[in-house]
């Protein structure tokens, strides 16, 4: 009986290898999420209140995702620090649509502040879109050579539209660390 038990737990573990070497290479981030790639700082609002911020963004996972870091500082009291980790990748779509995206949303607010997003490619950059409970939150990224905007609106149950942030940043040197 243990002969046989061995053989079959030999032939599932080679069906299991083999399934793994015949998986589809992984959609890699559309190039207009993986155009983040490098530094950014600039200065921008979130909730009406000044704020300057720090971007670095770099392939992560064997270039299969985009890990984004973003901090911020109150421009008025630089004790009021905001940090979140974004990871960016591509999903498959059929053909013809835009280029799909998974986010994930991790800041300074803890596990309660974690979302996973949906998103597309739109002109000149891509948009995700993050639910919080009844609303979510639209994040919409746009990139014109070495400046980038971002932007976040509350979008409601109805539709309706409300900023929330919005950033305007340049291509800057990365720091050695």
């Amino acid at each position: 009986m243990r002969v046989p038990v061995s053989l079959l737990a030999l032939s599932a573990s080679m069906v299991a290898a083999a399934a793994r070497a015949e998986d589809p290479p992984p959609m890699p981030p559309p190039a207009e999420v993986s155009a983040l790639a490098g530094c950014w700082k600039g200065e921008g609002t979130v909730m009406g209140k000044p704020v300057t911020i720090a971007l670095s963004a770099r392939p992560i996972v064997g270039g299969a995702m985009m890990l984004v870091e973003a901090d911020s500082v109150a421009k008025a009291d630089p004790a009021d620090t905001y940090a979140a980790h974004l990871l960016l990748g591509g999903r498959t779509t059929k053909a013809g649509e835009p280029a799909a995206i998974v986010g994930l949303w991790a800041d300074s607010f803890g596990g309660d502040g974690a979302s996973q997003g949906a998103g597309k490619v739109a002109p000149n950059g891509f948009e995700v879109s993050y639910p919080y409970g009844e609303a979510a939150f639209v994040n919409r990224w746009a990139r014109a050579g070495e400046h980038l905007s971002w932007s976040i609106v509350m979008r409601g149950a109805s539709g309706r539209e409300q900023g929330f942030a919005s950033y305007e940043l340049v291509r800057a040197g990365c720091g050695k660390g």
